[in-house]
């Protein structure tokens, strides 16, 4: 069992404090946002609409800047500083942005603007000496949608297979070399080999090697991490449309190399994942099979009929962050919410690697907790189940009830068999599919308790969470 990230009391003294306590949350609004950790240790998000929030310990966040207009204290005259880039994209705001610190102890600020209604899109870098600005701009790096013209690799411009440069995400290697990974609909996800000195694409790569995607599927927001744990480099991917109705939602695949190939639970390589240019545009179905879904549209039922039902819609554009220190995983992403239109707040999920080395998402969102040794008795019990599938869609994942009996099998909504292995370890067997991942104490904040959760992921990369509720 590869046991991470907090795996008993011995390494973690506070384990059974934090379920002493009551979590406090500040929640803010950024929009797809990428985390920095700051060199005082505070962490960061950077997003769109030239937006970031800050926070000490991943639960409390306060906003510190919001809105692409002059005034802004990451960019105070954005307009004229940004101007060609705005003209370029024919759009007066931004989108997702991300910001990293280089070898000069400057931070690179990688912006980006698009129409919206098609991929005309420009992306340049900012630099500041402190991380919340203000940052000067140091001029685009990239362009796309330049239609029937000459595109950043010479050839003329296509939808379909060259990307829009937007979503960048930059980052170090094992090895400190620097890349970037960027795309969104349109030819797919791409990745770039950049100057460690000038936080730019090193000359003579046009838009870089092609990572997956094309023929306008919705896959968008990659976010690269390295686990030294597993020695893989981790893809995180939304597909989907990112608003209510779009059914967002979060997948990873993994490679021993920065640059792949990827593939994902099931061993497919991710650069099939596209769309069939014969059926119409966004065709979802063609990209479904690709990708390791970690987390959807999901509503927690309440078996009490208390009003505590609680869940996600459309999460996604996330980022993640691995704790050094710690050896803690991190998963931060924007999320909107069952019956509330399009209100959406920062939300961070701690995730554990599984047996076979995949990311497991706990249930509820970060409040301290950790692994720690399990007793079969008291992991017994009832339980509501969501199953994340394998799908883009809007419906809402509702959970169902189980029970986790005490002779170690599943009753209720489903069926099987279940055990602990080594002090936090959970595998399921359910309805023929065996599921691995672990058992622990989570905050339900709608319900306001410590409790009881499991989160697990099948061989074929189907995605499992469970809560007492």
């Amino acid at each position: 069992m590869l046991l991470l990230a907090g795996c008993s009391d011995a390494g973690n003294s506070g384990a059974g404090k934090v379920e002493n306590t009551t979590p406090v949350f500040n929640e803010a609004s950024v929009h797809d946002p990428s985390v920095i950790r700051a060199e005082d240790g505070t962490y960061y998000v950077f997003g769109s609409h030239l937006a970031a929030a800050k926070s000490t310990d991943l639960m409390s966040w306060e906003l510190v800047a919001s809105g692409a207009a002059d005034g802004n204290p990451l960019i105070p005259n954005v307009t004229e500083e940004l101007r060609e880039t705005f003209e370029w994209a024919q759009t007066d705001t931004l989108w997702a942005a991300d910001v990293i610190q280089l070898a000069d102890g400057k931070y690179y600020m990688y912006y980006n603007a698009c129409r919206g209604d098609s991929p005309l899109s420009a992306m340049g870098v900012a630099v500041a000496a402190d991380i919340e600005g203000p940052y000067k701009d140091l001029g685009i790096i990239l362009k796309s949608g330049m239609w029937g013209e000459p595109s950043e690799d010479g050839e003329i411009y296509d939808a379909t297979i060259h990307p829009n440069v937007v979503d960048p995400d930059v980052f170090f290697d094992k090895d400190g070399k620097l890349w970037m990974v960027y795309g969104s609909y349109s030819g797919g996800i791409f990745i770039l080999e950049m100057d460690e000195k000038t936080g730019k694409p090193l000359p003579g790569q046009g838009y870089g090697k092609k990572l997956l995607g094309g023929n306008h599927s919705r896959i968008e927001g990659p976010y690269m991490l390295y686990s030294p744990d597993t020695d893989y480099y981790y893809l995180f991917l939304s597909y989907g449309g990112l608003d209510a109705a779009g059914g967002y939602n979060i997948r990873v695949a993994r490679s021993k190399n920065p640059d792949g190939p990827f593939v994902d639970a099931e061993g497919k390589d991710m650069i099939e994942a596209k769309a069939d240019p014969s059926l119409p545009l966004f065709d979802d179905r063609s990209v479904e099979p690709f990708g390791t879904k970690l987390m959807g549209n999901h509503l927690w039922k309440d078996p009490a009929d208390e009003g505590r039902e609680g869940g996600y819609v459309s999460p996604g554009h996330n980022s993640a962050y691995y704790d050094e220190e710690s050896g803690s995983y991190y998963l931060i992403f924007h999320s909107r919410f069952p019956y509330s239109g399009e209100k959406h707040e920062i939300r961070v999920h701690q995730f554990f690697l599984n047996e076979e080395g995949w990311p497991v998402v706990v249930p509820f969102q970060y409040a301290g907790e950790t692994l720690r040794k399990v007793d079969k008795d008291a992991a017994a019990g009832e339980y509501e189940l969501v199953n994340h599938g394998k799908d883009i869609s809007a419906e809402l994942k509702e959970s169902a009830a189980i029970r986790l009996e005490k002779d170690g099998t599943v009753a209720g909504a489903v069926s099987g068999e279940w055990e602990l292995t080594g002090e936090a370890g959970l595998h399921l067997t359910v309805d023929g599919m065996a599921y691995d991942g672990y058992l622990l104490r989570s905050w339900d904040e709608t319900a306001e308790v410590w409790t009881e959760t499991f989160t697990v992921l099948s061989e074929d990369g189907t995605a499992l969470w469970g809560a007492r509720r």
